[in-house]
């Protein structure tokens, strides 16, 4: 099978969207189908083949609402040419995307759209876009979702999109199955008597480590380590809109017996924070279908999560978790309960017995349906079947 994975951008850069593509090209490449990725370029990729998946670069940026930085015509020319089985487009809101969505019908292949949330579906600048979008959906051979019961779905349900299904995320089976314990802690001295929170995600200002640093000032649990990895973390805490929020929450922290640990996102020491936690928490404030939860739930880690993309769905499925009371601001944004949230994260550290019925719950489901291996094969069935219908 010829296959065309297209996002915006792919390994090294580091993120949800890249994960999800990773996996799925890697795995298909490996299993003998012919994929190639489509995506930005990279400063730091010096190779056009990375463990057999053929990566084709442009030097574009953008999106149709923000406008297109370079020259699309290549890819557009590019994409026209092309003669493949299955082509899939990952995600809204980007010119990898955007570019393709008015030459669809001329793109040969079966053609699948992964729209991953639709971030800006609410806000005013989108509203033209999203306007043609429920044209644009229906030239696709089927649209796949995370979620039962997110913003895209929904758009597609009341736009009379027709060809959906639902494939969810998932957590690497390799990395999870044997994850070894006590290793983090004993390389930055956390000792056994101290609770270990963790939070992976950007430093980007919206994945709630503000909210988790004020949750942890209010609770009554001393003996406490919060650990936060992510990319871009030299520019934590320097959100100029919540620097002076920042400094009363850190000087408050540092005047308890509580720590705080912030490191870059190196992948061993992430899976050894995973497998070390007491508990996962993440009061983020704009997400689809985080693959953090997912990857909790693979380490036997319960979560604490707002509800945001489909974590409270997350939390249904695998039984893992506790969804915070949460607000949805007029753009789209969650904003977490902090006094609520931090009652229930003193209730989860309090309980050893829940956490670990959570854990063990969690892991269960993940090795029954939300492995790398299943969603790689549920991805397959779907193309051979798109395949077959010619």
């Amino acid at each position: 099978m010829k296959i065309l994975h297209i996002v915006e951008n792919y390994s090294p850069s580091v993120g949800g969207m890249q994960e999800v593509v990773k996996q799925l090209s890697e795995r298909m490449a490996n299993s003998g189908h012919e994929v190639t990725v489509v995506c930005s370029a990279h400063p730091l990729r010096k190779t056009d083949i990375i463990k057999g998946v053929k990566i084709k670069t442009f030097h574009l940026s953008g999106s149709f609402v923000q406008g297109i930085k370079g020259d699309a015509s290549e890819y557009e020319s590019y994409l026209l040419q092309q003669e493949n089985d299955i082509v899939v487009f990952f995600a809204a809101q980007i010119w990898s995307t955007d570019i393709a969505l008015p030459i669809l019908d001329k793109i040969k292949g079966k053609k699948i759209f992964v729209p991953t949330g639709f971030s800006a579906l609410t806000q005013p600048a989108y509203r033209a876009y999203y306007d043609q979008m429920k044209t644009w959906m229906k030239s696709f051979d089927m649209n796949v979702f995370l979620s039962e019961d997110y913003r895209d779905i929904l758009f597609a349900k009341e736009n009379g999109i027709d060809k959906r299904m639902i494939i969810p995320n998932a957590a690497d089976e390799r990395e999870f199955e044997n994850i070894q314990q006590g290793i983090f802690r004993k390389q930055y001295g956390i000792n056994e008597d101290r609770f270990l929170i963790l939070h992976v995600g950007s430093f980007t200002g919206l994945k709630g480590h503000l909210e988790a640093v004020q949750m942890l000032n209010k609770i009554s649990t001393k003996n406490v380590t919060m650990c936060f990895i992510g990319n871009d973390y030299e520019a934590f805490p320097k959100y100029k809109r919540t620097k002076l929020k920042w400094i009363w929450e850190l000087l408050k922290l540092k005047l308890s017996s509580k720590r705080l640990l912030i490191f870059p996102p190196d992948r061993q020491r992430t899976l050894a924070a995973f497998a070390d936690a007491d508990l996962f928490l993440f009061p983020s404030n704009v997400e689809c279908s985080p693959l953090v939860l997912f990857e909790a739930v693979a380490s036997e880690t319960p979560f604490l999560s707002a509800e945001v993309g489909n974590a409270k769905e997350i939390a249904q499925w695998t039984e893992a978790g506790w969804i915070i009371p949460t607000s949805v601001d007029e753009n789209g944004f969650s904003h977490v309960n902090i006094e609520k949230g931090a009652k229930l994260l003193d209730e989860m550290l309090q309980k050893e017995d829940l956490r670990k019925q959570l854990a063990l719950a969690g892991k269960k489901h993940w090795r029954e349906k939300f492995t790398w291996e299943k969603i790689t094969e549920s991805y397959l069935s779907l193309y051979n079947q798109l395949i077959a219908a010619k």
